[in-house]
């Protein structure tokens, strides 16, 4: 099975463009990493500082949606454009959030009226 590897080596040129891209990708994970943990750090002081809950719950639900948000675009790759099909794939998620939102949304209005 192993025979019939080929193995291409990289250019210089090539090897020195992968390393920095890897680099800036990785630079963006850590800050959508630490922006992350930043929001969640948020959320509990405003539990902990006991704000009013009026305050609080829009609050968290804001902050989860951004979190949401950054997950898809950087942890699970959505903001890559290296194949023709993540347009689709990128509308269907988004149509998927909206419909879930709005049904949330309907649902919430009908238990709280």
């Amino acid at each position: 099975m192993g025979h019939d590897t080929h193995v291409q080596e990289k250019s210089q040129v090539q090897y020195d463009y992968d390393r920095k891209h890897n680099a800036v990708h990785m630079r963006h994970q850590v800050v959508n990493f630490a922006i992350m943990i930043f929001f969640t750090f948020l959320a509990f002081a405003v539990v902990v500082a006991d704000f009013s809950p009026y305050f609080i719950k829009p609050f968290i639900l804001l902050l989860a949606g951004v979190q949401v948000v950054l997950q898809l675009y950087s942890f699970m790759h959505m903001g890559e454009k290296k194949a023709v099909h993540i347009g689709f794939i990128n509308t269907f998620v988004w149509m998927g959030a909206l419909i879930a939102f709005t049904i949330f949304l309907a649902l919430l209005t009908i238990v709280w009226w």
